[in-house]
């Protein structure tokens, strides 16, 4: 077969097929470059791909490529490089890979280029009185007179079209301009610290080299005062910068803080419509965005030129993604900064265990923050011993009187509680029955506004049962506690305090949360009940206490991870505590109050645990002393999955791997599906990789049964 230089184009397509494909170049198109999208047929359907590469030696009769999209590649070459690693590493299908790092109207094949974004100003302190006969157009100018500038789709908001804004600009009464990222430094009248000086000094030096600059930084302390410095070193230099953050729910006050500082800044999370993340993504790419906040997938953004990268909360289990491309952007941003040769700032209050590690390794550096700016001290802590006490609906009496003390005092108390309903199990005091779901082997929760019963694996929903269903007994027992119960006892006791609730069943979006914690910068007494989300990088300058209810099950749970994030969920929240001038409390019920974590954690902070944790993988050879991966398989039939695992585990028989398993999944059945799972340890990583790929050679054909596997899995569930 003949073929001329460059004549073979090689294409991801995004399937999750673990190759490329080639195809001819028709003499009529240019060569398209790496990066670059093209339309190509593949069987009986025409999809858009991405070029990774040309040659001059086919290997099989090819068919054409049908157009190219771009005239220039939409892939920088170190995303190209990154695809490849992320394939090799992770062991997925590069079209998958792929697929994961274009936006999906990119997959569609829109065009980058946009239409300008109209920002609409009211002209006028006074109601035009063209608008007297007019009254939508009135209320719209009203509307706009009111908020100020604003985009078409925050328009819409008050009832506007673009049809109605063109006959109020008509008017003269708007008037419209095209929104540019106005980019600019404002000066700061925060003084930073000698540890914050020195942390900026430290990471700044070395801009134009790649580094990884831990910034451990109790909680309270200033660390984002930091990524500002360090991000405005960078932009002087005309660089770029990405601050990671691990929730949706975050990046709102984070941007501000940017914005504030900085005039602009580009965001992109899942929240976004598939049309706002594609013009973000393409401002980031044409240098227009100098700054671009996200949550995980942001790391995968094309950038002119990147300078820095920050990953905020770098131990937050929020950044492994746990389906598909199950990537870290932890360790994703660490290697994209060496590959192009900048710095990488992993910040936190409480580090994983990973990368303490690397820091006692010389891998990374650490810069420390270990007080807060003023006169503001950490909170102090207490643990309650509640063994044998009766609790009033998940509370203690001690806590009880303890919260009294705060409100009191006109004081704010967070109650934090790691599990949202009512109740987590619904059983019979009479047969034993309990509620559990019929396509999960997992209790149902209960749920009391609305009632009924929930899988939160799932998501099926039941009515709740006046009786038994087992012997028609109407001593029917709610077990254990919820936000929902913690909340309805806590309006109980103090039915004269507001008791506001946070979790997923109240806040369902972001405009939802930030109106919540707008309300609690109001400083007379609240109480605030809620989940994780209320332990993440929140400022409640009026919160004196934090009442952890329950601690228990996380420090003692089967999974290895179970402690060392109990310890950061309970340092973060007690991190809401005494923010402002007013000292802070942090009380932990236990029914184990000598539990070596628990009493290292509460003596001797954050660092005590981690000795005392550290102590604890190494003799039993866990991470961050070994490697991990999983492999998972689940089928509709048990030994369908569980034989598939004894395949694999017979492939990598031959490596230096310790194999454990098959044993079935911890959630042994989820929506309808049998779930079987084998752990892969090692100390070297190469050996492992080693194993992961000969199962990607000889994996055998099995359509029955869906498998993945796990590097560095961030749970064992």
């Amino acid at each position: 077969m003949d073929a001329t230089l460059g004549s073979v184009v090689h294409v991801a397509v995004p399937r999750p097929l673990r190759t490329t494909f080639e195809y001819s170049l028709p003499s009529d198109l240019p060569a398209p470059l790496p990066g670059t999208r093209v339309r190509v047929p593949l069987g009986k359907s025409h999809v858009i791909g991405i070029v990774t590469a040309l040659s001059d030696h086919p290997t099989r009769s090819m068919k054409p490529i049908e157009d190219i999209l771009d005239a220039a590649p939409i892939l920088t070459a170190d995303l190209l490089k990154l695809a490849s690693w992320l394939a090799d590493y992770y062991h997925h299908p590069i079209g998958s890979v792929y697929a994961a790092l274009i936006p999906t109207l990119a997959r569609r094949g829109n065009p980058t280029e946009f239409e300008p974004t109209l920002i609409w100003i009211a002209v006028g302190k006074s109601t035009p009185t063209s608008l007297d006969r007019a009254p939508r157009q009135r209320r719209l100018w009203e509307s706009l007179s009111k908020t100020g500038p604003v985009t078409t789709n925050e328009a819409r908001k008050f009832g506007a079209t673009l049809p109605l804004l063109r006959k109020l600009e008509e008017k003269g009464s708007i008037i419209s301009q095209v929104e540019r990222a106005d980019y600019r430094i404002s000066p700061s009248d925060i003084k930073p610290t000698s540890e914050q000086t020195a942390a900026i000094r430290a990471i700044t030096a070395n801009l134009d080299q790649f580094g990884v600059h831990t910034l451990y930084g109790v909680t309270g302390s200033g660390k984002t005062e930091v990524y500002l410095r360090v991000i405005e070193n960078a932009l002087k230099q005309a660089k770029q910068a990405v601050v990671l953050v691990p929730e949706i729910a975050l990046t709102p006050q984070t941007t501000a803080r940017f914005v504030e500082r900085f005039g602009a800044a580009g965001v992109i999370h899942s929240a976004e419509s598939d049309r706002e993340r594609f013009r973000t993504w393409a401002r980031v790419a044409s240098g227009e965005h100098q700054i671009l906040i996200g949550t995980r997938s942001a790391i995968f953004s094309n950038f002119r030129d990147l300078g820095v990268i920050v990953v905020d909360e770098e131990h937050d289990p929020s950044f492994k993604q746990t389906e598909g491309l199950r990537y870290s952007a932890r360790d994703v941003a660490v290697i994209r900064a060496q590959m192009l040769g900048i710095p990488c700032v992993l910040g936190s209050a409480t580090p994983s265990l990973e990368t303490i590690a690397n820091v006692d390794r010389k891998r990374y550096s650490m810069a420390r923050i270990s007080e807060r700016p003023g006169s503001r001290k950490m909170p102090t802590f207490r643990v309650v011993d509640i063994r044998g006490e009766r609790l009033n609906g998940g509370l203690s009496q001690p806590l009880l009187t303890v919260i009294r003390r705060h409100l009191n005092n006109n004081a704010q108390v967070l109650v934090f509680i790691n599990r949202r309903g009512y109740a987590p199990t619904l059983c019979c005091s009479r047969c034993g029955w309990r509620a559990e779901c019929d396509a999960c082997d997992v209790r149902l929760t209960l749920h009391q506004s609305p009632k009924l019963l929930q899988c939160h694996h799932c998501l099926r929903r039941y009515p709740a049962p006046t009786a038994c269903p087992e012997c028609a007994s109407e001593e029917i027992v709610a077990l254990g506690a919820g936000t929902q119960r913690v909340e309805q006892t806590l309006k109980t006791e103090f039915p004269d305090v507001p008791t506001l609730r946070v979790d997923r069943d109240t806040t369902r979006s972001q405009t939802q949360l930030q109106n919540l914690f707008s309300t609690l910068t109001n400083p007379s007494r609240r109480i605030l009940v809620g989940t994780q989300m209320l332990a993440k990088g929140h400022h409640l300058p009026n919160v004196t206490l934090v009442a952890v209810v329950n601690a228990d099950n996380g420090f003692l749970s089967p999974d290895f991870r179970g402690p060392e994030r109990t310890a950061q969920l309970i340092t973060q929240v007690a991190g809401r505590a005494g923010r402002a001038e007013r000292p802070g409390e942090v009380w932990i019920q236990s029914y184990d109050p000598a539990n070596p974590n628990l009493v290292a954690l509460t003596e001797y902070g954050y660092d005590g645990f981690t000795k005392t944790e550290m102590q604890h993988r190494r003799i039993a050879q866990l991470p961050p002393f070994t490697v991990m991966a999983m492999l998972r398989a689940d089928a509709s039939n048990p030994n369908e999955s569980e034989t598939f695992l004894l395949q694999l585990l017979a492939i990598v028989a031959t490596f230096d791997v310790e194999a454990l398993g098959p044993v079935t999944a911890p959630l042994a059945r989820k929506s309808g599906r049998f779930r079987h799972q084998a752990l892969l340890v090692s100390r070297r990583r190469s050996e492992i990789q080693r194993a992961l790929e000969a199962v990607e050679n000889k994996v055998p054909n099995q359509n029955s049964v869906r498998w993945s596997i796990d590097v560095d899995p961030i749970d064992t569930f």
